[in-house]
């Protein structure tokens, strides 16, 4: 459906943001190959890693106001990422016209809400040893993690996702090996 649609066809190597630092989101993407990671940047320079989106993802997510917010989010590839752009217009009319697109937007809206209050409600009275696990078994179980090399990653970005000290993650490293 995506491909039959007006879109540019966008290529991201690893490194690259798919929009730039403190820019609204304008555009959509179909994310078809790669894994992109979304980020909060505070204002003290001190980032929070939020999610990470791979292929059959539709991202940032398709809505029609702006968000002060969006100007401190980025998304930056952690691998070469090929992606079909859509502008908000054309996506706009896409969503239109499309029920089952309207479906998978909510649903998509819908999981992505549920994994910011599990964050919010669950994780942040969780030790670092239990959020560890809870992100391992995350990654283990998506296929999205399995084909990415999400399994890679390093310490200090797993430190950096869950939002803890290298330190502590280290310790439960040692604990869980």
């Amino acid at each position: 459906y995506f491909e039959e649609q007006p879109h540019i066809v966008r290529s991201f190597r690893k490194g690259d943001y798919l929009w730039s630092p403190g820019e609204p989101f304008g555009r959509i993407h179909y994310i078809r190959s790669g894994i992109a990671q979304n980020l909060l940047e505070h204002e003290s320079g001190r980032r929070k890693i939020i999610s990470f989106h791979g292929r059959g993802t539709i991202f940032p997510g398709y809505h029609q106001k702006r968000y002060k917010i969006e100007q401190s989010l980025l998304t930056v590839a952690l691998s070469p990422v090929e992606a079909l752009e859509f502008t908000s217009g054309q996506f706009t009319a896409m969503f239109r016209e499309n029920p089952c697109l309207q479906m998978q937007v909510i649903d998509w809206f819908s999981s992505y809400a549920n994994l910011l209050l599990y964050e919010a409600a669950h994780q942040e009275y969780n030790s670092t040893f239990v959020k560890l696990c809870n992100l391992l078994y995350l990654l283990l179980i998506s296929e999205n993690g399995r084909e990415s090399g999400l399994g890679d990653i390093t310490q200090d970005t797993l430190a950096e996702i869950l939002g803890v000290s290298l330190v502590n993650l280290t310790r439960s490293l040692t604990r869980l090996r």
